[in-house]
């Protein structure tokens, strides 16, 4: 069962740093349209927006990074975790209040042409999924493969316990 669930939580962690480092790189190279997308919710002074706009994807690609290869993963998690929970907030919020805007999740963002619907729902329950799963990877070891378990930074776990082969408790020998 122990084995089960850090390869659940392995699978949840890189999952969820797939989606932050996509979206991240998405946005880097247009760090305009990023705070064009930040200001187009029309939640945070101009200022901020654009602090925003520029920190995310940095964050995003770092956050993203250090789930891949599992170091500091619980702060990771959680800082994931808040940033999607933000973003369903930020998405409803465009929504509750009839904005027509390109959620930016994924680079661009901004204003919808004409005849173009949002796909609010769907954007909200990407996000809370992937809420779920940093709340997830949070909550239990970092699983397989993570640099924190090697260098011994997960609390009752032995350095190198991840690599010592199954997590099963050894069958006793038989006898005749």
């Amino acid at each position: 069962m122990i084995s089960a669930l850090r390869w659940v939580t392995t699978v949840s962690r890189l999952v969820l740093a797939g989606v932050l480092i996509v979206a991240g790189w998405g946005k880097i190279g247009t760090p305009a349209l990023s705070v064009q997308a930040v200001e187009a919710y029309e939640l945070l002074p101009e200022s901020l927006a654009t602090v925003v706009g520029y920190g995310l994807p940095i964050l995003e690609i770092v956050v993203g990074v250090l789930l891949v290869v599992g170091l500091l993963t619980r702060a990771a998690a959680v800082v994931s975790a808040l940033l999607m929970l933000a973003f369903v907030i930020g998405i409803a919020s465009a929504w509750a209040r009839g904005l027509r805007i390109d959620c930016g999740c994924f680079g661009g963002g901004g204003q919808l042409a004409a005849g173009v619907e949002p796909d609010y729902l769907v954007d909200i329950l990407r996000d809370f999924g992937l809420f779920v799963l940093g709340v997830f990877v949070a909550w239990f070891p970092p699983g397989r493969f993570a640099l924190d378990s090697v260098l011994g930074l997960t609390p009752g776990q032995e350095p190198y316990d991840d690599f010592e082969g199954d997590d099963e408790e050894p069958h006793e020998k038989e006898t005749d």
